[in-house]
Parts: structure tokens; C-alpha cells; sequence
């Protein structure tokens, strides 16, 4: 019997590989997931997935700011963020750094990149610091999300 959290990560990982897919090139982006699960345990972790599943929780923002026009002036103003979203900029941010980075193959800036979120280390938690740092300093704009 499949548990639900067997289908929620299987659901979650190809959502992530479709955000790896460029030019629709689907079968390339399952084999880069494949082999960055490979890199993954070869550098000593037991499970890729679950390691995948760490990296996701730890780099999906809670509260994001968000441009809000009141009376002619633009306040940054803090919101919770949809599930669908956070999914969304934690693949961004991951994706995003791993593609500027340059060197050594996709895979394995992808797993190094992985790793480094499960142990809330690495760029993409440094970026969701950021975005929290400035929902705190904007905080007294939050009376302004309801308009």
C-alpha cells in the first residue's frame, strides 16, 4: 500500500522537474533528477528523497512582501505566501542558483545545492533570510494588506 507522503513527495518531485525542464525537453529533466538523486548518494546521504523533501521545507517562505498602492504611495507589504507559490520560489531560488553557478555539471550543483538546504545552509536559505528580513523591517505596513 503507497503511503500519502510516498504520493505528496512523488507529486512535489515532478512538479520540481518540470520546473527544471527547459524547451519542454521533459525526458532531459527527469534524467538531470535522476542523476542528482544519484550524486546524492554517492556523497553518503541514504535517502534522496528525503533530503529533497528537507531542502523544499527549509527553503519555502512563509510570508513574502508584496507591492500595495495606497493613496498614491507604494508600501512593500507583508502576506502570507499560497502553498502553490511557495513550492514555486523555492524551486526558483534553488534553480536559479544552480544555473548561475559555473563549473561542474547541473547534477551535482544540484545536489551540493540540496544538501546544503536540508542542512539550512546554502544560497536558496540565504535568499528566504532576505525575504524574511525585509517583511520584518516592513511589518508596519501589514495594516495595509486587507485594502
Amino acid at each position: 500500500m503507497v503511503e500519502a507522503k510516498d504520493v505528496k513527495t512523488d507529486a512535489l518531485l515532478e512538479k520540481f522537474t518540470n520546473y527544471v525542464m527547459l524547451d519542454g525537453k521533459k525526458a532531459l529533466a527527469q534524467k538531470l533528477m535522476d542523476d542528482t538523486f544519484e550524486v546524492i548518494k554517492s556523497k553518503g546521504q541514504k535517502s534522496p528523497k528525503a533530503i529533497f523533501m528537507k531542502a523544499l521545507e527549509n527553503v519555502m517562505p512563509k510570508i513574502e512582501v508584496r507591492p500595495k498602492r495606497v493613496w498614491g504611495s507604494i508600501y512593500q507589504v507583508p502576506q502570507e505566501v499560497k502553498p502553490k507559490r511557495q513550492l514555486f520560489l523555492a524551486a526558483k531560488w534553488i534553480l536559479d542558483i544552480v544555473r548561475k553557478k559555473k563549473g561542474a555539471n547541473f547534477p551535482k550543483l544540484l545536489a551540493g545545492e540540496l544538501i546544503d538546504a536540508a542542512n539550512e545552509t546554502g544560497d536558496a536559505v540565504r535568499k528566504k533570510l532576505e525575504v524574511y528580513k525585509m517583511a520584518e523591517a516592513n511589518k508596519a505596513f501589514a495594516r495595509f494588506a486587507k485594502r
